[in-house]
């Protein structure tokens, strides 16, 4: 189930620590970024290694407008990531 920007706004201010990144491009990142990871949804393939302590726990991805984010989300689930949420609407819901 993906997450609403309230969602996420409420556990971000309550300072939880979260498995979040950003699959936006670095020139993306550097433009706004949300306090998520940097991880190119390119770059992803390269970093299931990395990942794969995350595999049973919750994943939050977001990009721009939630397009990414959701190739992002089938992607770890097709290699076996079971809580992997996408942020509905992206950063631009999220900075509205």
């Amino acid at each position: 189930m993906d997450i609403k920007v309230s969602e996420l706004k409420n556990r971000l201010n309550d300072g939880e620590k979260l498995n979040f990144f950003d699959v936006r491009e670095p020139w993306e990142y550097e433009e706004s970024n949300i306090g998520a990871k940097l991880m190119p949804l390119t770059s992803i393939p390269d970093q299931l290694i990395e990942l794969s302590t995350l595999k049973n726990q919750e994943i939050i991805v977001h990009c721009k407008t939630g397009n990414r984010s959701n190739q992002a989300k089938i992607f770890l689930e097709s290699n076996g990531f079971t809580q992997v949420r996408s942020l509905l609407g992206g950063i631009d819901a999220f900075l509205k």
